[in-house]
């Protein structure tokens, strides 16, 4: 299988949460936010290994994280990607009124990139808004 549809929820973490204290240019802060939680069942079905990169895509834009295990589920075709600059890439922009994006229920791609690294926050910040 070279990839997988599924639905992408975003949220808050306390990982995120303390991630941010050593700054969000820190590698502390990079690896509590650049990850896509999959189910387990999941990551075996698709042939990638926890750590190993991912891609992943939505009608609003792709991003490349790391896969973690999920330790949460079962929850077949459910992935998460903590709040962050790598989640902002692929989440629905529209705020619907309310001033905040919407950050669950995104219909998502995830397939192995195993040649693709995952960005610091100012490499992935240079890439996408270069001018």
């Amino acid at each position: 299988m070279s990839g997988m549809k599924a639905t992408l929820l975003t949220g808050r973490t306390i990982d995120q949460g303390k991630g941010k204290e050593y700054g969000k240019l820190s590698e502390i802060y990079k690896e509590s936010v650049a990850i896509c939680e999959i189910d387990p069942k999941d990551l075996s079905d698709l042939g990638i290994k926890e750590n190993q990169s991912v891609k992943v895509t939505t009608d609003f834009g792709s991003t490349i994280v790391k896969a973690v295990k999920s330790a949460r589920g079962p929850h077949p075709k459910i992935v998460y990607i903590p709040y962050g600059p790598w989640a902002s890439l692929v989440m629905n922009p529209r705020t619907h009124g309310t001033g905040m994006p919407s950050l669950k229920g995104i219909p998502a791609e995830i397939e192995a990139a195993p040649n693709e690294k995952v960005l610091d926050l100012y490499a992935l910040l240079k890439e996408r808004y270069k001018k």
